[in-house]
């Protein structure tokens, strides 16, 4: 018998409903998960305010029930589920670069159904095994948090080899996670910067050991002139303060999504030989560096969860999120069997 459930159904205007779903069994190179944990994104406020047609979440961790025909993962292996159902052949994934997939299936959560779900079908490539003494909640962090953050770090790392400080714009999910991976890639003193318009989020940031500072105030960040900075905003307001305040050969990192940047070539790139770079979700395989960290430093990267809410919450954990006072929200379930 298909395995079936409850699911949420998001209809738009941040209304969330809950009706029965049924599940196909997996196909050729699928592995069918009980959702053990899926993380709220920011990127997921487009589900809560425009609806989807099908179950949104993109950050899950879970539990394999069913292998469909050509598998090699075991029934019982616990693992996260990388987002970009990724060709596996193509010019950049021949080369690594999962995350620049000129043929992708699908993203998980975005058009097909997703972790606030009970099940979720994954093809097998997609899935990473994780350590059993890693709770779901926390292996949800092995993908935007530490993924999505430390790909940024390395993207930086390319066009400058001798950073001595960095500015986080934005201290939502993605901005802790750009905190917590440089802590732990560039020591406890390392200076970090971090700027947001939410009082809760600047000092929530600070507890992390950070200088915060607030996001309008941009005669404070010109003073810190930092040789990296991250927009996690997304915001083109802190993009624009944000390459104003670089060092002379700084680099700008655009991880967050959203709204655009003006440049002044001459005055903002050439005579200081500044860059801009994009940095777009992570390398499939960078999971397993990751996942060592998160084994030796599971306290650190686990603060970056401030709440954790049953599915039958999920409508009232979207809206403590949304409300800027939160960190890493996780909807927490008991797998399915």
């Amino acid at each position: 018998m298909p395995p079936h459930g409850v699911v949420p159904r998001f209809r738009g205007n941040g209304v969330i409903e809950f009706e029965p779903h049924t599940y196909r069994d997996p196909g050729d190179g699928e592995l069918l998960l009980a959702v053990g944990a899926n993380a709220i994104c920011g990127t997921d406020r487009g589900e809560y305010v425009n609806g989807s047609p099908i179950v949104p979440g993109h950050e899950s961790a879970g539990v394999v029930v069913a292998a469909g025909p050509g598998t090699g993962v075991q029934v019982g292996t616990r693992g996260a589920v990388y987002l970009m159902d990724f060709c596996g052949d193509c010019r950049s994934c021949r080369v690594g670069a999962t995350n620049q997939c000129f043929a992708k299936r699908g993203d998980v959560g975005q058009n097909t159904d997703g972790g606030y779900g009970p099940y979720l079908l994954t093809h097998e490539t997609n899935f990473f095994a994780v350590d059993d003494s890693i709770p779901f909640a926390e292996a949800t962090m092995l993908l935007d948090v530490m993924g999505t953050s430390g790909h940024a770090l390395r993207r930086a790392e390319l066009v400058r080899d001798d950073i001595r400080s960095i500015h986080v714009a934005g201290a939502g999910p993605i901005g802790l996670g750009l905190v917590v991976m440089a802590r732990i890639r560039y020591g406890v003193d390392f200076p970090i910067f971090v700027s947001d318009v939410s009082p809760w989020r600047r000092r929530f940031a600070e507890s992390f050991g950070v200088t915060a500072l607030d996001a309008d105030d941009e005669a404070a960040l010109k003073k810190i002139a930092p040789d990296v900075a991250f927009d996690s905003s997304g915001r083109g307001s802190a993009r624009q303060a944000a390459i104003s305040a670089l060092s002379k050969r700084g680099a700008l990192i655009c991880v967050g999504h959203g709204e655009g940047l003006t440049l002044n070539v001459s005055r903002d790139l050439i005579s200081p030989e500044r860059a801009v770079l994009g940095s777009e979700y992570f390398r499939y395989d960078e999971m397993p560096d990751n996942h060592r960290l998160l084994l030796e430093h599971r306290d650190l990267i686990g603060r970056v969860i401030t709440h954790t809410f049953p599915p039958s919450e999920l409508p009232h954990a979207f809206e403590l999120f949304l409300s800027g006072q939160t960190g890493k929200v996780v909807i927490v379930r008991e797998p399915a069997t």
